[in-house]
């Protein structure tokens, strides 16, 4: 094989080495926003009405999400604070019958989270409800959502505009540790 050949036939690899591992990005990159749409308003193992709760009633998110203001993650209610309305309180609807067979055998509810973050990113609610950020700016008018859904992308561009917006640090550590 004269020299031109050679040079040909190794740029020729680098080429398709490139193509087959750019390839394998789009691929990667291609699922993570497949997943992302797909668990945006995912349906859940009861059909918890929002705009009922928090509609209608006119709930405060702490009522049942208790840990907020206290916690870095707002967590899932207990059961026992739904069932202090729902041992007497639409007991007939089947999805509260869902929620009372739960309670009954003592199974938690195994809730889809939708607001999920990567492991990596530290995420405090108890720092956002103390500098005053309403529910919403992150997880929209859940008032007037029939299924729970991501309506904000919580992605680092869109974090790092809200808190200079707001006055609040930018500085990595801050969610990055």
């Amino acid at each position: 094989m004269d020299e031109r050949t050679g040079k040909i036939l190794k740029c020729a690899a680098c080429i398709l080495t490139a193509l087959y591992f750019g390839a394998a990005v789009l691929a990667v990159a291609g699922m993570a926003v497949l997943r992302s749409d797909r668990l945006q308003a995912p349906e859940q193992p009861i059909d918890f009405p929002h705009t009922v709760h928090v509609g209608q009633l006119g709930l405060a998110c702490t009522y049942c999400h208790i840990h907020v203001e206290d916690s870095p993650e707002a967590g899932v209610p207990p059961l026992e604070i739904c069932m202090g309305c729902h041992r007497s309180v639409a007991v007939d609807r089947p999805e509260v019958r869902k929620l009372i067979r739960s309670y009954e055998q003592k199974k938690p509810v195994e809730w889809i989270k939708v607001h999920d973050l990567p492991d990596f990113i530290y995420f405090s609610h108890k720092r956002h409800v103390r500098a005053e950020v309403d529910c919403s700016a992150c997880h929209g008018d859940v008032a007037k959502m029939d299924r729970i859904k991501r309506v904000r992308p919580l992605r680092m561009g869109w974090c790092i505009g809200c808190h200079r917006a707001l006055g609040a640090s930018t500085d990595c550590a801050t969610c990055h540790l």
